[in-house]
């Protein structure tokens, strides 16, 4: 019963996720000008988001091919694969929409900041909440979906835990390998922005 509900409230985190987002969407995105250039920042980061994903899905087909191989050898689940590509998509999904938010929250508060600090955080505040739901909402979703899935082909007898446990690893392995590429590949990004705007 445990392993069904934990899933469950994944999703309720990312429908409450989805709310937020739609919230901070219909707050007013300021003069013409601010539109202009948040338009900009996003296409910006849609671009280096295409360019980066594009590089990693390289990697993950390399490290999702020899997880396969190593699979087949004994201490090893061919599984461990799967739940790897699963991982790598569900940080995949949370990098896209925490930039989406990130980048149209941005304006919106600026813009609320024209009148006054106590809406300029709330706007602030509703579009952080809605990249930190989605991360834990995607993984709990993940984790727990996998979990209900490989005991019941496995069982729950204490062994089988183990082979569990064991084939749940490429979960983490998969959403740390996007998130790492992110971290490193975003701060190269923003630098490059910061020296292109001190040279602009």
């Amino acid at each position: 019963m445990i392993s069904v509900v934990i899933p469950v409230v994944g999703l309720a985190g990312l429908a409450f996720a989805t709310w937020q987002y739609w919230w901070v969407v219909q707050q007013d995105p300021g003069t013409s000008r601010m539109q202009q250039i948040s338009e900009r920042i996003l296409q910006g980061a849609m671009a280096f988001l295409k360019a980066e994903y594009t590089v990693l899905l390289g990697f993950l087909l390399v490290v999702g091919a020899l997880l396969v191989v190593s699979g087949r050898t004994e201490g090893s689940h061919p599984l461990i694969a799967a739940s790897f590509a699963v991982g790598a998509l569900f940080s995949g999904f949370a990098g896209f929409f925490g930039m989406r938010i990130a980048t149209q929250a941005n304006v919106r508060t600026a813009s609320a900041a024209r009148t006054g600090l106590g809406p300029a955080l709330r706007v602030a505040f509703c579009g952080g909440s809605v990249m930190g739901l989605t991360v834990v909402g995607l993984g709990v979703v993940g984790l727990g979906t996998l979990f209900w899935i490989y005991t019941n082909k496995f069982g729950t007898d204490a062994e089988s835990l183990r082979t569990v446990m064991n084939v749940m690893t490429g979960f983490s392995f998969g959403a740390s390998s996007v998130a790492l590429f992110a971290r490193l590949g975003g701060g190269i990004y923003t630098k490059a922005a910061d020296v292109g705007a001190d040279l602009v």
